[in-house]
Parts: structure tokens; sequence; C-alpha cells
């Protein structure tokens, strides 16, 4: 089978055309041979995708599987990254491309390339902050959940919540270098208040308008960036009062822009850049 792989800030991806294919079950175990880095292509995540023919509404959609197999609602960087493949590749020709998700559709504006990168602002839809809907077993507090002191383990820890078509759980830092991102990620993407495990953000408030920000991502772990969790570590900054849009988010490798006026959607703009294509010969729905 045919693939690319792409890089938003270092947050990998594979894309792969699934068009015509009966093997929607087999799709989970697949994920997690071709991501594996050792014995697979590695990647933080994949997006099966195909042409939506006679769908108004949208041009692609997608199904998006973290590394470990698992479902992912959502991916800010996976679904840019897929676009700038269907430009890279000439299956979209139009400035903005319609990505269906299981969160919703997306739209995607390409606004300029050079060379292998490709910069899109994507719409990210409205935050969602009522708990029940995030979810989060919060149901007694009403939205939105800012700064609740939560117990992990013998500690309490101050949490944000939210959701962008994915679970997001964001904590605030004085020195972010100094934040048990490992440790605690892993904690809190487990713990019982979420029922789908959850993803979440380190941030370290640099300004009204810059945010430094980490990622333990759920069902991948520890990433170099997140599209979603750069969306989600801008609201938790703004409904924090700490922060103001428009949001720059710096990760490892790069900035991401945020922009949220008015609690109406989200626009995050940022890279994605071409890495290769190849062939898995390990076909959907065969052992590792």
């Amino acid at each position: 089978m045919e693939f690319a792989k792409l890089h938003a800030l270092g947050n990998d991806f594979l894309v792969m055309n699934v068009a015509g294919a009966a093997y929607a079950q087999a799709l989970a175990s697949h994920a997690r041979q071709i991501c594996d880095r050792h014995c697979g292509v590695g990647a933080d995540g994949i997006l099966y995708y195909q042409p939506t023919i006679g769908d108004p509404e949208s041009d692609f959609s997608t199904l998006i599987f973290n590394a470990d197999g698992s479902k992912a609602e959502m991916s800010g960087n996976g679904v840019r990254c897929l676009a700038a493949f269907l430009h890279q590749s000439g299956q979209s020709r139009q400035s903005t491309v319609r990505i269906r998700t299981v969160s919703g559709i997306k739209r995607l504006t390409l606004h300029g390339n050079d060379g292998e990168t490709y910069t899109f602002e994507t719409s990210m839809g409205t935050p969602i902050t009522d708990p029940v809907r995030i979810p989060a077993r919060l149901a007694a507090l009403p939205g939105p959940v800012v700064r609740y002191p939560l117990e992990v383990g013998s500690e309490v820890v101050k949490v944000t919540l939210c959701s962008m078509g994915n679970p997001h759980c964001s904590t605030f830092w004085p020195d972010l270098d100094s934040a048990p991102i490992d440790r605690l990620g892993a904690l809190l993407e487990r713990h019982d208040i979420f029922p789908n495990r959850t993803n979440v953000e380190f941030i370290q408030v640099v300004d009204r308008h810059q945010l430094r920000t980490r990622f333990w991502e759920r069902g991948v772990g520890r990433t170099l960036a997140s599209g979603t969790g750069s969306s989600a570590a801008a609201v938790a900054a703004i409904l924090s009062d700490l922060a103001e849009s428009p949001v720059t988010v710096h990760t490892e490798l790069g900035a991401l822009l945020v922009s949220w006026e008015n609690e109406g959607e989200v626009l995050l703009t940022g890279p994605a850049e071409f890495i290769c294509t190849g062939r898995y010969t390990k076909a959907v729905g065969s052992e590792q």
C-alpha cells in the first residue's frame, strides 16, 4: 500500500488513500504496525483518507488513528499534513480543502508553500467547555472548568479542560523546563475523570500573546507538537485571563498561531512539511 509521510513541527504522520477498501475493522491493528518506529515506518499517527464523492459539504474524509491503534476524533497537525499532501500530489487544486473528520468538517486554506513546506489556516471548530461533552466526570460543575484542583495520586494539580473535537487537559507552570511532563502526562491521560482518556498540555505563559507549550498526547505519549493541543493551550490561557487572541504557541521546533475571538471558532495557522512517499508491504488485516 502506498503511503506518504509528513510532519508538522516534528509531529509526524502517515497518510494513506483507502478509497474502495473494505477493511475498516482492521485499520486499528494496521495503524499500530505501520506507526511502530522499530518494525514499521514510524509516526505519531496515521490518517486513512478517501475522496467524498457526491458530498456537497466536504472534499475528502479521514479516519485518524494514534500510534497505539486508538482512534482520534481530530488532529490539527494531522489534517494539515493531509491537506499538504493532497496539494502536493495534485489531488486538491483549490486554495481551500474541506476534510470531514469524526469531529466535523475542517476547512484548510492554503496561505503559501515554500518547496516541500505548506502553510495552512485551519478552522478547528468552537471549543467545547461543558464537562459532559468533553467528556470529563465533573458533571456537577458548570463549564468552563478553569484551574480546577484535581487530585492526581498524592498531589493536587490545577487543570483547565476543553475539547477541540478531542479531550484536553491543560496545566500551567512557571518554568516549563522543570515540569514533570512524562510522569504527570501519563497519569493525567488515564485519570479516572476522563472516560476516553485525554491529551495533556504543559504551558508556560511568556506574555499576553505568547505561550511555551509541551505536549503529552493520548495514545502516543510525548510529542514535539500538537495542533489541537496548541489550540487547547491558547483557549485555556484565554479562559484563565492569562492571554488574549491571537496567541503564538511555541513548540519545540517552531510556532503555531491560534486565533479565538468572541467565543467563536478557533483558527490555527502553521506549517506541514512533506518528507517522503513509499510502499508498505504488509497488507491491512495481516498480523505483525
